[in-house]
């Protein structure tokens, strides 16, 4: 028996959960490294930062938040909340393409409608669209 089957596959609603408190936790994050820069910038340089400025720099902190967990632990603060764990196929840590990887696809996966995240109630293992891509998995901690 693989680790990845002796330590067991989260349910959808357990995930579901997990990426609702994770939002909560990225909105704190956006707020401190996004909004406020922007905020301050703003006040001293009385000019507003274009759009895709700011959703440039969005994108780089949540990429940075996501991938410096993923790669150290396999587990965000909500994930750690909710026991769940981010493994590669086979069990292992993710490396760091890996990890890029799925951060890319869960913005498709999510942002279409979220067919990304329905994909997991066809797929054979229930796994999101994203993972099965990247060649990763959600695992019970």
């Amino acid at each position: 028996m693989s680790l990845v089957q002796a330590a067991g596959r989260p349910g959808i609603a357990r995930r579901l959960a997990s990426m609702c408190y994770e939002s909560l936790l990225a909105l704190a994050v956006l707020a401190v490294l996004l909004v406020l820069p922007h905020l301050i910038l703003g006040a001293f340089a009385q000019r507003v930062a274009s759009p895709r400025i700011i959703q440039a720099h969005g994108f780089l902190v949540l990429l940075i938040y996501f991938l410096w967990f993923w790669l150290h632990g396999g587990q965000t603060l909500a994930m750690k909340t909710w026991r769940i764990r981010l493994v590669s196929r086979d069990g292992l840590p993710l490396r760091p393409l890996q990890a890029l990887l799925r951060y890319l696809l869960c913005w498709p996966s999510i942002l279409l409608g979220g067919a990304g995240i329905a994909w997991a109630l066809l797929d054979r293992e229930g796994q999101f669209l994203h993972d099965r891509l990247a060649g990763t998995r959600l695992i019970l901690a």
